[in-house]
Parts: structure tokens; sequence; C-alpha cells
């Protein structure tokens, strides 16, 4: 897939052959990189990509969408059947995962359950060859780093999640990898221990200056943690950009409907006033300016609308009009705390509103009422053609 929506950094990624770049004298590069298993499967097709050192980019998609795949690529854990993996200008094919500058973090933490804490940290220094007191220092240093200095001579089957994540973390840190890989590193934490690592785990990112490479299939763990996102889909790019680039502006319909919380219509374009467009989906109409589109009156096309820009109408209140509303039957009231997240049906379409917490009290129970909502055309955005 060409990246061609707007949102995406071009000069960064793509999928498609034709890169004849140099290769970048400092950062990561993956060119034209390819991955087929025996039988064929495509797991990872054609894909360009740059990292910069200190960069926190995340590699997001469903599963089985080459995420993972790209990352053991990256770390030397399976091998491009084409395409080349640089860093530093310098090329790691041909390097087994111990003589690459990167190191792996897996989800499932693989300690060493006879080994303290610190034994743990120190195994990585002990294979390259440093000496005890070398080790001792660095792995001391590195675990005040993360907060375990103290845990130091406990072993692992005395620790909980979060702090033998963290002694993984600092396993690999302590070696002082140019490029930190991150596999679905918070899948096996609970809810509330995923969001504490989110923040320490950015914070030391942020304090060691690092490049950090992390897969997860989790749209708000994404959201909250990277600089920029990678969100990729049967093998290829679909689109790169940072968080607020990707929440509010999805390139296709992929992107928006994986984002979560995009409202997708689908229809044909009913009416176009130069850059202005109107798409009938047959029960709802929505209006936005487009530029770079020539699809004309009576073409497909798909809108997206967030769910936070959809405004509950009060009792008795008109929308300006029948572009850009939707009369609709409450589904599910979901209560969030902070807000509320409305499940909507507009003539059997699925539609989704997020609205302040505080109207809870004359929501609840009102699954199957009738009910209207609107938003700004500013908030519509056109997805590219598929």
């Amino acid at each position: 897939m060409s990246q061609g929506a707007e949102g995406t950094e071009q000069s960064r990624s793509g999928n498609g052959a034709g890169t004849e770049s140099t290769p970048s004298k400092s950062g990561l590069e993956l060119r034209n990189l390819t991955k087929i298993f025996d039988g064929g499967i495509i797991a990872v097709e054609d894909v360009n990509l740059t990292v910069e050192h200190g960069e926190y980019l995340v590699l997001l998609g469903p599963s089985g969408c080459g995420k993972t795949t790209t990352l053991r690529m990256i770390g030397g854990h399976e091998v491009p059947t084409s395409g080349d993996v640089i860093l530093d200008g310098e090329s790691l094919l041909g390097l087994t995962p111990d003589k690459r500058p990167t190191t792996t973090v897996f989800q499932h933490f693989a300690l060493f359950p006879h080994k303290s804490v610190i034994d743990n940290v120190e195994f990585g220094l002990k294979m390259r060859g440093d000496s005890k007191e070398e080790r001792r220092a660095q792995a001391g240093e590195i675990l005040e780093m993360v907060g375990l200095r103290e845990l130091a001579d406990r072993k692992p089957s005395a620790l909980s999640g979060g702090q033998q994540q963290r002694v993984a973390l600092a396993r690999v840190l302590v070696t002082k990898p140019k490029a930190l890989l991150l596999d679905e590193p918070l899948g096996d934490l609970d809810r509330l221990l995923q969001l504490r690592m989110r923040v320490e785990l950015r914070n030391l990112q942020r304090q060691l200056g690092l490049m950090f490479i992390h897969v997860t299939h989790n749209q708000e763990e994404s959201l909250s943690m990277a600089d920029t996102i990678v969100v990729m889909n049967e093998a290829v790019i679909q689109q790169i950009g940072d968080p607020l680039t990707l929440a509010t502006k999805p390139a296709n319909e992929l992107v928006a409907t994986f984002m979560g919380d995009n409202n997708v219509i689908r229809g044909t374009i009913e009416s176009r006033e130069g850059d202005r467009i109107v798409v009938d989906d047959g029960h709802v109409k929505a209006s936005c300016v487009v530029q770079d589109d020539d699809r004309a009156t009576g073409d497909a096309a798909s809108l997206s609308v967030r769910a936070a820009s959809v405004v509950l109408l009060d009792d008795g209140a008109d929308a300006a009009g029948d572009v850009n509303s939707a009369q609709c039957e409450i589904v599910f009231v979901e209560y969030l705390g902070d807000l509320i997240k409305l499940h909507l049906s507009a003539g059997g379409e699925r539609m989704v509103a997020k609205v302040p917490g505080d109207n809870y009290v004359r929501l609840r129970g009102q699954e199957g009422n009738p009910v209207r909502v609107t938003w700004k055309e500013e908030d519509v955005k056109l997805l590219a053609a598929s």
C-alpha cells in the first residue's frame, strides 16, 4: 500500500519498491523488508521505515498483521526473505541476536528463577566478559534507576509482576543497546500495573534517550506512549504518524476502525461544490472539505467522525439542517467515570458518541429511546479510497 494520506510521513516510511536512497548514517532503517514463510505466507511485505535515536516508536495492529515478525527481524530472531535492516549506516543482516547492538524484551520476562535480581541483571555483562567489579557497579546503577536497588538480593518469585518487568528491563538496559525492542511488554500485567508501567517505561526511555520500538495491539497503550505510531495490517504499513494524527486523521477505513471510537459513514457523494462534498449512506448525511481528491458526485466515499466530536442534542433542540446530524436509537449506555460512551444505531448503522460523565443520571436506562446527535463539519475526515 502506498503512503499517500494526510498525516503520513512519507519521508519516513512506506510500502512498495523503488526506495533507492542511501542508507541513513544515524538511526534505524528498514529497507524493502519482506518475510515470506513456508507455504507462501507473506508476514511482512516490502516495508520501509526509519526510526531516530531517542524516538519511542510503536508498531500497532491486529494479530497476524506482521508487527512482531518485523520486530524479530530487527532483533535477528527472524531472517528476512529480502530487504535490509540498517543501524547507523551498517547492515545487521548476518549478525546473530547476541552480536547486534539491539536487545529484545519479550512479553514473558524469562528471568532466571534460581538467580537473584542483581545476578539476573548482571547476566548479559557476564556473557560479554566484563569483570565482576564492573558488572556489580553497572547492575547496581541500573537497578537504582528502575527503583529496585533494595530488592537486589531477592529471587524473581518474591517480586510482583511489575517488579519482574522492571528487572527484565534492567537486565537488557545494563548492556547499553542502541535500540530496545519490546514485544508486547505489558501483556502479562493486570490493568493497574499496565497503567503504572506505561508511565515508568516512558519516563525511563526519556531519561536514557534510547530508541525504543514497542509492539502492541492495544490502541490506548500506543496512543499514551508513542512519539510515532506505525499501524500495520495484512503485512503492510497502513499509516504512520504521531498519536494525535492517528487518532484524528486516519488515512483509510481500516485505520479509522482499528483505532476505535471513529464513526465511519460509508456511502456515495450526493453533491460536490468546489472542495466541499456531502456523503449520504441512506440514513446519515455528512459533509467535509477535501483536498487533492477528484472523486465526483455518485462516487463511493467513506468519512470518519471521532466519537468525541459527536454532540448529544438536548430534548427539543434542532440540528442545523439534515447534514452532519443523525437520528439514532440508544443501544447501550457505557459509563466510564469521567465520560459516557453512547452506543447508538442510526438506521441499523453503528455510531458511538462520547459525552461528559455528568449526563449519566439522565441517560441511565435509556436504551431503546431515540436521541439526536450532531457534529461539526471540520471534525469530518474523508478516508482514502481503498
